[in-house]
């Protein structure tokens, strides 16, 4: 087996300008060891898939390092996306959102919970209007909210999730009443955070929503509190490193 090993790691790093062509008999024989070594090894395949997956794994982290790297700023500390926890956290989450999303409206409270949970956290909410107008409506005055009220935002946040089923009109409106707050227009800065948001998924690849940046990993979906808590203990060990 180690002759073989041996052979094979000769003939694939030859140069190609220096391997003269193979005969046919020659190409059978090759072929015929390859088979041979796969069944005597069945697991270098799963092995192989693996170093792959691997190497594919570091490499899409590398890019997402160098990408949070060069957007520190618009992820982390635009004035005009509200925030939830501590102004001086050790560990920030950005979650891109959808006041439409269905999985969100159950994903949000936890990232409420976890604040609360984690007094060393803080979470950026990243509205991405990807379900229609409402979206992006629901989304412009939230942010308005922020921007103008910004003591007023989280009830009306919550008030948006708790709906169930799409937002319209009417139902916006109505959090708005049943929450007090101030009536407020559309800003312009509003629909520039919009831009932003979309911009900022569309560069890291999100499709969808909910899609959390915790650390150096960007977590797709809905998951539960417990897989939550565990991937921020783990990014915070690595923030006190």
């Amino acid at each position: 087996m180690k002759i073989l090993t041996v052979w094979f790691l000769m003939l694939f790093s030859m140069p190609l300008w220096a391997a003269a062509p193979f005969t046919p008999q020659q190409e059978v024989r090759i072929k015929e060891l390859i088979r041979e070594t796969l069944i005597a090894n069945p697991d270098i395949l799963e092995q192989s898939v693996n170093a792959w997956q691997q190497q594919a794994n570091e490499a899409q982290g590398q890019q997402l390092s160098q990408f949070i790297t060069a957007n520190q700023q618009a992820l982390y500390q635009d004035a005009g996306s509200p925030r939830l926890g501590t102004a001086k956290p050790q560990l920030t989450l950005v979650s891109f959102t959808d006041y439409n999303c269905p999985f969100c409206k159950t994903f949000d409270p936890l990232l409420e919970k976890l604040v609360k949970d984690y007094p060393q956290v803080a979470v950026v909410i990243k509205p991405l209007p990807f379900k229609g107008e409402s979206s992006v409506t629901s989304a412009r005055l939230a942010l308005t909210l922020w921007q103008q009220h910004p003591e007023q935002f989280l009830a009306f946040h919550q008030r948006l999730m708790a709906k169930k089923g799409n937002l319209d009109a009417n139902s916006i409106a109505a959090a708005q009443e049943k929450t007090g707050v101030t009536p407020v227009e559309p800003s312009a800065q509003s629909l520039d955070v919009l831009r932003t948001n979309l911009k900022l998924a569309d560069q890291l690849g999100i499709q969808g929503t909910p899609a959390t940046l915790i650390g150096d990993q960007l977590v797709s979906g809905a998951i539960t509190y417990p897989q939550l808590e565990e991937i921020v203990k783990q990014q915070l060990a690595q923030a006190g490193k």
